[in-house]
């Protein structure tokens, strides 16, 4: 069975293989819905109707959209973090640059690719949003414990806050390069990828 998205994002979580599969085609009807109605136009009964699932179903596992959206934002970082797993394995233990390659590589590959994911990636772009939460710290959490093993580094707050810089400077300047072409330009990519080595280095060499 696939890990269900995080608990507070989920009015009751599957026990069931079927519940489960059930909980996976509702997100994957919202993310297909969010890219072709938007956030605002999204709504609980059209995800049900394309899910193929009551809307009681829905509402089992969430109280409105937004709790939806996060779900989904939470599904996203821990299929980002399994593709970020899988990029690795060929790379040498300790390349840090290799492994800087992949997390932003892989970043690049979901906005390009992953339904829904433009507009609710880790949670950043979920409209109305809870003020206090952080997405970006989730982020710079799941790298910090994936890659210290990686880095022969201990996961400490040192670690975790140099991570949680990069991936806030790295969120802002992807978002830039899509909002520049469609598919992310590649010279601020190349701009983006130049000032995340240059910041780690001072850390990480």
């Amino acid at each position: 069975m696939k890990p269900v998205p995080h608990a507070t994002s989920l009015r009751r979580a599957p026990v069931q293989r079927r519940s489960a599969e059930r909980l996976e085609r509702i997100l994957d009807a919202c993310a297909d819905l969010l890219d072709e109605v938007g956030y605002d136009a999204l709504s609980t009964r059209a995800v049900a109707l394309r899910a193929g699932v009551p809307i009681g179903s829905v509402y089992r596992f969430f109280g409105n959209k937004r709790q939806m959206a996060d779900a989904l934002a939470q599904r996203n970082l821990e299929r980002y973090a399994e593709r970020v797993t899988r990029g690795l394995k060929d790379a040498r233990p300790g390349d840090w640059r290799a492994a800087m390659d992949a997390v932003l590589d892989e970043y690049l590959a979901m906005k390009r690719t992953a339904p829904g994911f433009s507009l609710v990636d880790f949670g950043n772009q979920i409209p109305v949003g809870d003020r206090h939460a952080e997405p970006n710290h989730r982020v710079a959490d799941s790298l910090t414990d994936l890659l210290s093993g990686y880095l022969g580094r201990t996961p400490d707050e040192e670690l975790r806050r140099t991570f949680l810089v990069a991936v806030e400077a790295a969120d802002t300047l992807v978002h830039l390069a899509f909002r520049v072409a469609p598919e992310g330009d590649e010279a601020i990519i190349a701009e983006t990828r130049e000032l995340l080595r240059a910041y780690l280095a001072r850390v990480l060499d």
